[in-house]
């Protein structure tokens, strides 16, 4: 066993020294080309739904506004933001457990390929109006069953992604036996679980119930069940793109602005129990939902809040971080380390941005996950909004960040200052769209202006004659963040192959001098999986049991557009 140990230990050393090795970058750099191609096309037709909206654009007989939303939800949810976090994690599997095994490797490569299959088949019938179910594909909507089949394929994809992250994990625990997995391994494990977790609903769903319903092989679908499956999902995709992006914040963002990241016992006690309770939160989307008794309603808002306990450890410990960070380095006052910190630093501003978006994100969220409140707000634009804010923001404004400084480290280039200055404009531009864009959804949902809508005034009712200048707002917004789009894409490409060679760090802050050892109990994995499927358990065998031992007449499938 020691002669193992050390030959792997002497491989992390060189990996860590020499960098990524040229299989491995190949595998996280097809992952990243796929995420910002996506992002490209997204935002394109983000602008189209934007200036439709706004009332300036008709768009032509043959691209209805329901078609191109569902295709800007499925490429910068479930294409864009799923692929960036699989190659942002692969990277960081690769950099600190040694590289990737062969075969995990291959699974990688199998796995992208089964994702862009289904992607392809998902796309056909969305391009011949066969599947406008917008991004929210469930019941009584009906898309062509090839749309269907296509998701297969994701899951399947995905699947195949977290067994190579799984046995890439085990392989380096079998060979470390009483050590602590690496910090930013740690963030990837949780969200590979949470991936399968999530996943595992919406294949029920899809397999069992609509694609069968689809073919025609049952003539009705239970809805209330299916949504309920879907939310399980629909959630934890979301929670899985925050806490990739909080793995940024905690574990690169202190070694950016030259700081150390603090307490590894905290870190890892966020993980935790965002991995036990996120998927529980789905049922706060179905707050106005019927067949659910308040009792189960009562017990998942209580469960949706817990979420946020995590989200506010962590804006404790980051800006406790940023406060003695700068204070080392001369800054005085209550806000002194405000002053020093490096604004000019795309990878630091773009992800601070992010992390201050997340205050009123969150809010947004308590307001969703309390009955009352969510009555109000509930299929508005406010919807739309908050999401802008979480994913548009939180989530993505931390992709940009991260692609400045993992590009090149894949590359094997380096982040040159005029790059670094368009990722500065680039930032500036986005942020400004996505504020306008956010704040005029907010104020436009709160006077009743329904969301997956496209342009319409109602026969001129006075009412909803108001709602125009924020929705002219809301074409403007998009308009820059297209223009911020492009200029992403540009950066990318530019510094995966045009760059200047060199070498650039993978950025992973050291834990502070001194610090209390961490307890070996947070790797206790097979514990926390349990404890998972015993919450989820808890929050969702009653109802659902209900749901199909009082399950109503199925519905039809429909097809609105």
């Amino acid at each position: 066993m020691q002669p193992a140990l050390k030959q792997n230990s002497f491989k992390e050393k060189a990996n860590q020294v020499f960098g990524i090795s040229l299989e491995d970058a190949r595998i996280s750099k097809s992952y990243l080309s796929v995420a910002f191609i996506a992002l490209l096309l997204g935002g394109l037709l983000g602008l189209l739904q934007g200036l439709n909206r706004a009332g300036v654009l008709t768009l032509p007989s043959w691209a209805n506004y329901y078609q191109i939303l569902t295709a800007h939800g499925l490429l910068l949810v479930v294409v864009m933001s799923a692929f960036f976090t699989i190659g942002y994690f692969y990277a960081g599997l690769s950099h600190t457990l040694g590289g990737l095994l062969p075969k995990v490797r291959k699974m990688a490569w199998i796995g992208f390929w089964m994702k862009i299959f289904g992607f392809v088949l998902v796309v056909i019938p969305v391009l011949m109006n066969e599947a406008s179910v917008m991004y929210t594909f469930y019941p009584p909507l009906a898309a062509h069953p090839v749309f269907y089949f296509g998701l297969v394929f994701i899951v399947l994809g995905i699947w195949m992604l977290s067994a190579g992250a799984f046995i890439q994990v085990a392989n380096w625990r079998k060979n470390h036996k009483g050590q602590h997995l690496p910090i930013m391994s740690f963030f990837a494990t949780g969200v590979f679980i949470l991936l399968v977790g999530a996943t595992a609903f919406v294949a029920v769903e899809v397999l069992f119930m609509i694609i069968p319903w689809t073919l025609g092989w049952v003539d009705g679908i239970n809805v209330m069940l299916s949504r309920t499956l879907f939310w399980a999902f629909g959630h934890t995709a979301v929670n899985i793109w925050y806490l990739t992006a909080v793995s940024a914040w905690y574990v690169v963002i202190p070694k950016i602005i030259g700081g150390n990241r603090w307490s590894d016992l905290l870190t890892r006690m966020v993980v935790i129990p965002l991995v036990i309770m996120n998927i529980t939160g789905g049922f706060h989307h179905q707050i106005v939902d019927p067949a659910i008794s308040e009792g189960i309603k009562y017990m998942h808002v209580f469960m949706s809040l817990a979420i946020g306990f995590p989200s506010l450890m962590t804006a404790y410990a980051l800006f406790r971080v940023f406060e003695r960070t700068a204070r080392q380095k001369g800054g005085k006052g209550l806000l002194g380390w405000f002053k020093k910190m490096p604004w000019g630093d795309v990878r630091f501003l773009s992800p601070f941005i992010a992390m201050v978006a997340f205050i009123p994100a969150g809010a947004g969220g308590i307001v969703q996950s309390t009955n009352q409140l969510d009555q109000v707000v509930h299929n508005t634009m406010w919807v739309v909004g908050h999401f802008h804010l979480t994913l548009g923001m939180s989530v993505v404004m931390t992709f940009f960040g991260i692609s400045y400084w993992l590009v090149p480290f894949l590359s094997k280039r380096v982040l040159t200052p005029a790059m670094n200055k368009v990722g500065v404009i680039q930032t500036i531009i986005w942020t400004a769209g996505m504020v306008i864009m956010a704040i005029s959804m907010h104020i436009v949902g709160l006077f009743g202006s329904p969301r997956r809508t496209s342009f319409t005034t109602y026969g001129n009712f006075a009412e909803t004659l108001g709602w125009n200048p924020y929705m002219a707002a809301v074409g403007i917004g998009a308009t820059f963040l297209l223009i911020a789009v492009i200029l992403q894409v540009y950066a990318v490409f530019n510094m995966m192959f045009f760059a200047p060679k060199g070498e650039t760090e993978f950025p992973i802050a050291e834990e502070e001098p001194g610090a209390a050892k961490t307890p070996y109990w947070t790797e206790r994995w097979g514990v926390w999986v349990v404890l998972m499927l015993l919450v989820i358990s808890m929050a969702y065998v009653i109802p659902i049991v209900d749901m199909i031992v009082n399950a109503p007449p199925g519905s039809p499938p429909f097809k609105t557009w």
